[in-house]
């Protein structure tokens, strides 16, 4: 399995980022994909879930109605489009295999998101 995050970068409050997984490895149209974010002095929290064929998503309350979770099956990839961003929302960002799978390798891997003016 390898996923390798893009779209990270600075930007600020208010503002937008779209990140980006791609996935190899394994058959990314059979799995449920995750996203995960490693907070500043918080650690690891769920960010947001999608089904296989992209017809069911779930948000972790802290991202509702800001953030948006999609897929494309045909291209091996995983979107996060992220909206009014705040500076709570500064972290590592991370995708993983599976539904709610909070389980990533920190090290060398995810994209930072750092929101500030």
């Amino acid at each position: 399995v390898q996923l390798v995050e893009s779209g990270g970068g600075l930007v600020q409050p208010g503002g937008s980022l779209k990140l980006s997984c791609e996935a190899s490895g394994f058959t990314f149209e059979f799995n449920p994909m995750t996203w995960v974010r490693d907070l500043p002095e918080k650690g690891v929290e769920w960010v947001a879930s999608i089904s296989s064929k992209g017809t069911n998503t779930a948000y972790g309350d802290s991202v509702k109605g800001r953030f948006t979770i999609s897929r494309d099956n045909e291209k091996n990839t995983l979107y996060l489009q992220m909206n009014r961003l705040q500076s709570e929302d500064t972290a590592v960002y991370y995708c993983s295999k599976g539904w709610k799978n909070t389980s990533v390798q920190l090290k060398d891997r995810g994209t930072h998101v750092t929101v500030s003016s």
